[in-house]
């Protein structure tokens, strides 16, 4: 490691291969907590190049404890998270409302390790217990149309670094490795990233996979579509700007989509939200990142059609019940 990090140190990047090398070697253990804490303080200084990100991402997928899903058509909506704005669980509350409307969703996440309450977090905190088979995954997807993938019992590197992550408290590469990395490879990916340098890279990757991908940012930092600034769209197809309007909705303030003091005020406000006893703000955010997932997957008519799908949701307790049957 040491002459990786002297390399490093000196300004020069990886390539696919080497990057890939050392990835796996980080699974394996190889390296102590300060070889890997120095190894990840190179991306805090600079950012990741798109060699870099393939080569970490194929030594994660390679590495990844096999998924077999029995259903087509799969959705995942996911941020890189690090964005520092400590929001509500946005991503994770749109994917129960879209699992109430029926579309199918294989949600991939992990514990916060930049921000206090990430998706493994608050399910586990409302009572739900990870599944670790294809035969458990299938029977939740059957029964609340949703699954939920807990990063670290498929990606022995993500476990590895578990505990390291969570004590810097920092922003890191493996922030960018977490959406890209889902082992049930849904046809669909809604990704949410915190600037748009990051969105660039994101889009050279995906666009060699030949599945689908939808990529946000508010242009105000976060990595959804948070509708207190405008909010870019970025597809294989071009990108555009909606603002808060554009996607049937009144701008909110960052302070109506905060998060809770803890864990478990974070958690009642999920279950809050799903109840439909949410605030506008909460409301509307949620169901504007939900009706832009439901929309990009080309199934379910206009951005309209979707919108009303995704309120009927959340609105008349499909959402919540995805959620109950989830945790049964």
């Amino acid at each position: 490691m040491k002459e990786i990090l002297q390399y490093l140190f000196n300004h020069y990047t990886l390539s696919k291969s080497e990057a890939k090398a050392i990835m796996l070697e980080i699974a394996h253990n190889k390296f102590n907590d300060a070889e890997i804490t120095a190894f990840i303080s190179v991306f805090l200084l600079r950012n990741i190049t798109l060699q870099e990100l393939e080569g970490f991402r194929e030594a994660l997928l390679q590495m990844a404890v096999p998924v077999t899903l029995e259903e087509d058509g799969l959705l995942d909506i996911v941020g890189t998270g690090g964005d520092g704005k400590d929001t509500i669980n946005i991503s994770t509350l749109a994917s129960f409302v879209v699992a109430g409307t029926g579309q199918k969703v294989a949600k991939h996440g992990n514990y916060g390790a930049s921000t206090a309450t990430g998706a493994s977090n608050v399910l586990e905190e409302l009572g739900y217990q990870f599944k670790k088979t294809s035969e458990d995954l299938n029977e939740d997807l059957f029964k609340a149309n949703i699954c939920f993938l807990h990063a670290p019992y498929f990606h022995p590197a993500l476990k590895s670094v578990g505990a390291l992550r969570k004590a810097l408290g920092l922003r890191t590469f493996f922030n960018l490795l977490g959406p890209l990395v889902n082992p049930a490879k849904p046809k669909y990916s809604v990704i949410g990233v915190y600037n748009l340098e990051i969105a660039r890279i994101y889009q050279y990757l995906l666009q060699k996979d030949s599945r689908e991908f939808v990529l946000v940012h508010g242009m105000d930092g976060y990595d959804e579509i948070s509708l207190t600034q405008d909010t870019k769209i970025i597809t294989k197809y071009g990108e555009e700007m909606y603002s808060a309007q554009d996607l049937g909705f009144h701008a909110v303030s960052p302070e109506s989509i905060q998060a809770g003091a803890t864990i478990g005020e974070t958690a009642a406000l999920f279950r809050k939200i799903l109840e439909g006893k949410g605030t506008e703000q909460q409301n509307s955010v949620v169901l504007a990142n939900a009706a832009v997932a439901l929309y990009h997957t080309h199934q379910y008519g206009s951005y309209k059609d979707c919108l009303l799908m995704a309120e009927e949701s959340l609105k008349n307790g499909k959402a919540l019940q995805s959620l109950t049957l989830l945790l049964q």
